[in-house]
């Protein structure tokens, strides 16, 4: 499923691409596609293809399109201090992107049938935290993944603000589904071939909405051949941040204000001009023929159309060129918390809790 969108070359070209379709449609959900390279949840040899509104599947592994994933994000309508339940959690892009939006007092949770898979999205999420400069522009709620069939979940668990299945559920499991909703959630799943957002409006009363004609693989249904009960699968448990956690998010937060205000006291950094785009036109030529009129050649003005391929720029432009000042580029980018951070008059160890650890 995809193919929606133009493919991009890298992961701001596919989000530019995104927004144009009319898929991603809000700021937040822009800053969280922004912040998360798709490319990074490619196995090495397959990042070519990160860039396309394509799925992508290798073994267990598996992404839907981007398409498919703007849609989610829009329909859930994220908000900060929510709890998110994501069923068949896969890699873990979506729900990395989801923890961005809802920050830090919020719950995040996913289920994924495959160890392997629940390992490799463990793998993805520590290389984000400890090696994304865009960690730290944003408070974070950390995903927490368990191995398990999400049609077995203890019929005990909690309840959820939003959450997505990211598999087809039968007409029968609808239901199920449903009763893990709060009153006043959303949840967001493929039904009978169509993406549908369903809003619980009361203890026993749903609205639901067609979002999107999606296609995706059924739901696994565990089966027992010697009749015993599948093992209940337990969700994580909803815990309280301890006060030394509360303390770092705090520091953060305010340094992260600091550099804010800092950098909006300097002024908007001047970006280097976007590259020109092709575009097709046809250009009119003139062209001199000749003919034989008694014993002399007579010039014939002829005109003919070819297509060219040109920069969208005026010859205006052109003249300018040599009278504007050049426009200074963009400097690398510095991660300011960080620095501030390090700068901090503070034992090594703290400075390392505040940074999270962080590598880079």
């Amino acid at each position: 499923m995809g193919g929606a969108v133009s493919a991009g070359e890298d992961n701001d070209d596919l989000i530019d691409n995104l927004k144009e379709a009319q898929y991603i449609r809000t700021d937040r959900v822009e800053q969280a596609f922004r912040a998360i390279d798709r490319g990074d949840y490619y196995l090495d040899g397959y990042r070519d293809n990160a860039y396309k509104d394509l799925a992508w599947k290798h073994g267990n592994i598996h992404l839907s399109a981007p398409c498919i994933y703007s849609e989610v994000m829009e329909a859930l309508k994220l908000q900060q201090g929510l709890s998110f339940l994501n069923l068949g959690s896969g890699t873990g892009y979506l729900s990395t992107m989801v923890g961005l939006i809802i920050g830090p007092f919020g719950v995040n949770h996913g289920v994924e049938l495959h160890k392997d898979v629940v390992e490799y999205a463990k793998e993805r999420l520590e290389e984000f935290i400890k090696n994304s400069d865009s960690f730290d522009k944003f408070e974070f709620c950390e995903p927490h993944f368990v191995v398990g069939n999400c049609l077995e979940i203890s019929s005990d668990s909690h309840q959820y603000d939003r959450i997505y299945c990211g598999a087809g559920v039968q007409k029968d499991h609808e239901n199920y589904m449903k009763v893990m909703l709060k009153v006043g959630g959303i949840l967001v799943m493929p039904i009978e071939d169509q993406l549908t957002q369903i809003t619980r409006t009361g203890q026993s009363s749903w609205e639901s909405k067609n979002i999107l004609a999606v296609s995706f693989a059924p739901l696994v249904q565990q089966s027992r051949t010697d009749g015993s009960k599948p093992d209940a699968v337990v969700l994580p448990p909803l815990a309280v941040r301890s006060l030394q956690d509360l303390a770092r998010i705090y520091i953060r937060r305010t340094l992260r204000n600091l550099t804010n205000e800092e950098a909006l006291a300097k002024g908007p950094v001047q970006r280097a001009p976007q590259k020109r785009k092709l575009r097709r036109c046809r250009r009119r030529h003139r062209i001199n023929t000749y003919v034989f009129v008694g014993n002399q050649l007579i010039p014939q003005p002829i005109e003919s159309e070819e297509d060219e391929r040109i920069e969208e720029e005026s010859k205006e432009e052109e003249q300018e060129k040599d009278t504007v000042e050049p426009i200074k580029l963009e400097e690398p980018q510095v991660n300011f918390l960080r620095d501030k951070i390090l700068n901090l008059p503070l034992p090594e160890s703290l400075k390392a809790y505040l940074l999270y650890y962080r590598e880079k």
